[in-house]
Formats: structure tokens, C-alpha cells, sequence
């Protein structure tokens, strides 16, 4: 029987709600197919900083690279703000990504029908969305130099960020891009500022260029303001889009309005031999410790982490399939409510993890 490693990184905030229904959902697919799983904690972002003085503990960077996989909850929260801007909880995903070289982020963003209503936007505008959204993860401004802030006497201050990009950089992303479309409906957006930025010039040529390799995939370059007005407009038009760091962190957020709330979205972070997988809701405070957090989009990860890191394709489908059934019955947490039974944290993970056991 095989047995797979998984890191198990809750985090902050909801993070520490969420992620264990996510293992929960895990547990129900290695009893049900013989698959192992070995689960392991560690500390990350402010529960680090509380406990060890640093938002990513060697020993927990050491547990991300001895695993198969990542289940990652969500760092930060105001109690950490205080803290100096290199040893922030959002840091120690930051160094994670870095050091695994997890250079794609693959965000999903679909208008489940039950939940049309749930968006802020018409449903005649949301309806039959279905967008992956792929942004560049280890490079551009988070992490370009020179960075920094320089003082003056008189209290003024000039701030640096630097975005940078190769060409290895944008292709291997880009590739990512291309790879995905060609498995969905074969159409990629490739989203730049190329009119004002000499990264983004360089960027789509990069892109056209590597379209030749991929003549079933029809490309179109969109800049990015543009693209942020189509989603709210238009967003059917969109099937995959591939962008860079600022870019993708912004459009990807803005999509969670399509699925009706971030407490849908799921994430996979790919490209070393160590997958991430992350809900991308952020530790939201105002609601932590309260149980009635959205656990779909933890859950949702699990999934992928199935489907891209262990190649258990079917059974990424039943959990899929499971959260879907959970839907159609009526259950809802409060983000998603809109007039169905109301459901907290742990309930919504019960009636999924029932749901996935009928699938077995």
C-alpha cells in the first residue's frame, strides 16, 4: 500500500478551522481506496512568529520538503501587524513558495448554478462561469531587487520595489498555461500591461512565441485593466488566464466575486516536486473561532491536492462530486447562505465527508 507524506500547515485564524475538515476528506479517500496517508503539523505564519520568533520555522520548512504534499491554511491576522515587514506571518508562505520553487498558482473560479445568487453580480452575467486562473508565483515585485525604503532627515521617505522577470521565468509559467488550456476548452488569455511596462513588453513575446508550440490553443493578449473590467462584465468569455505575480493576486481575488465568496476557492501552487494547496479566503479574523467558517474551499484543495500532486484523478472527482451533492441538498454556510439551511464549519464537513463515503 502506498503511503504519502502530507505537511499539514493550518496556519492562523480559520486556517485552523478549515484544514482539518480538509483532512478529514483526505482520511475518507485513503480508507475507502488503501492509499496511506501520514499526516504531520507544523507551525507557519503568526502561530510561528507567537511560538518561535519567525514566521517559517527550519523545521517546518524541512517537513514541506520531506512530504508529497502541502495542505496550507492561511497566515496572518491585526495582532501581527506590529511586526517588522520581512518577519510578517505572510512571509513564511512567501519563503515556502521560494524555497520549493512553487512558480504556478493554479486558481479555480467557478459559478457553481445553486449559487448563482450568491454573487454580488447578475446571475445572467455569472452563469455557466468557469475560469482557471494562473498566476506567476515566485517572481515580479514581491520578490524582485533592489526593494526597500530609504529615510531622509527631514521624514521623508522613498520606497523601492523592482519587478523583474527572465524569460525562463515567464516561459515555464506560460508553458503551465498552455498545458492547462489544452485540457479544457483550449482557449488562453495571456493578461499584460504591455503598453506602459517594459517587463510586460517582454513577457508577450515570450508568450507569442511559445504559442507555436501550441496551435490548438487559441491565445489572445489582454492588459490588465481591461481584464479587470471583463470579469465583472463579461466573464464567460474566459476560460484560462495566465499572468504575473501583482497581476494574478489581484484578478484571482477578483473572481472569487464570480464564485459568490472567497470561502469557495480553491488553489493548487505547483512546480517543484512539492505541490502546495491552500484555500485562498486569507485567516479572516472577524470570524475566527466563531465555527462558521466555509470549509469548501479547504476541502476543495484536497482535491487538487489529489488530482495535480498524487494523480488520483477519479477520486478528485468524487470530492468534487460530493461538495456538489452538499450544495444541491441545501446546506450552506453563512457566506453562501442566501436562504438555505445554515451549517457551521464542522457540519458542512460532516454532511461532505458523509456525502463522499456514498461514493465509495
Amino acid at each position: 500500500m502506498a503511503t504519502w507524506r502530507i505537511a499539514v500547515l493550518p496556519g492562523d485564524g480559520i486556517g485552523q478551522e478549515v484544514t482539518p475538515q480538509a483532512v478529514r476528506v483526505l482520511d475518507v479517500v485513503g480508507k475507502a481506496t488503501g492509499v496511506g496517508f501520514e499526516f504531520e503539523q507544523a507551525l507557519v505564519g503568526g502561530a510561528a512568529i507567537d511560538a518561535h520568533g519567525v514566521p517559517l520555522p527550519e523545521a517546518t520548512l524541512t517537513l514541506c520538503r520531506q512530504s508529497q504534499a502541502i495542505l496550507f491554511g492561511a497566515v496572518g491576522g491585526p495582532q501581527w501587524d506590529s511586526v517588522g515587514q520581512e518577519v510578517r506571518p505572510e512571509r513564511g508562505l512567501l519563503a515556502i513558495r521560494k524555497e520549493l520553487d512553487l512558480f504556478a498558482n493554479l486558481r479555480p473560479a467557478k459559478c457553481f448554478p445553486m449559487l448563482v445568487d450568491a454573487s454580488p453580480l447578475k446571475a445572467a452575467v455569472v452563469g455557466g462561469t468557469d475560469i482557471m486562473v494562473i498566476r506567476e508565483l515566485t517572481g515580479g515585485l514581491y520578490y524582485g531587487e533592489p526593494r526597500g525604503v530609504e529615510r531622509f532627515a527631514d521624514g521623508s521617505a522613498r520606497a523601492v520595489n523592482t519587478m523583474v522577470y527572465t524569460t525562463r521565468e515567464i516561459e515555464r509559467v506560460a508553458r503551465v498555461g498552455f498545458e492547462v488550456a489544452r485540457k479544457r476548452r483550449k482557449r488562453l488569455a495571456s493578461v499584460d500591461k504591455s503598453n506602459v511596462l517594459i517587463v510586460s513588453q517582454v513577457w508577450r513575446d515570450v508568450v507569442t512565441a511559445l504559442a507555436k508550440e501550441y496551435p490548438d490553443v487559441a491565445l489572445e493578449h489582454v492588459l490588465v485593466d481591461n481584464c479587470a473590467m471583463a470579469l465583472v462584465q463579461r466573464p464567460t468569455q474566459f476560460d484560462t488566464i495566465v499572468t504575473e505575480n501583482t497581476f494574478g493576486d489581484i484578478l484571482s481575488d477578483e473572481a472569487a466575486i464570480l464564485a459568490g465568496s472567497m470561502g469557495m476557492l480553491p488553489s493548487a501552487s505547483l512546480g517543484g516536486s512539492v505541490g502546495l494547496y491552500e484555500p485562498v479566503h486569507g485567516t479572516a479574523p472577524d470570524i475566527a473561532g466563531q465555527g462558521v467558517a466555509n470549509p469548501i474551499a479547504a476541502i476543495l484543495s484536497a482535491g487538487m491536492l489529489l488530482r495535480y500532486s498524487l494523480n488520483l484523478v477519479q477520486d478528485a472527482d468524487r470530492v468534487d462530486a460530493a461538495v456538489m451533492r452538499v450544495l444541491e441538498s441545501g446546506l450552506r454556510t453563512r457566506d453562501i447562505a442566501g436562504g438555505g439551511r445554515a451549517a457551521g464549519t464542522r457540519e458542512m464537513g460532516d454532511a461532505i465527508v458523509k456525502a463522499l463515503e456514498a461514493r465509495y
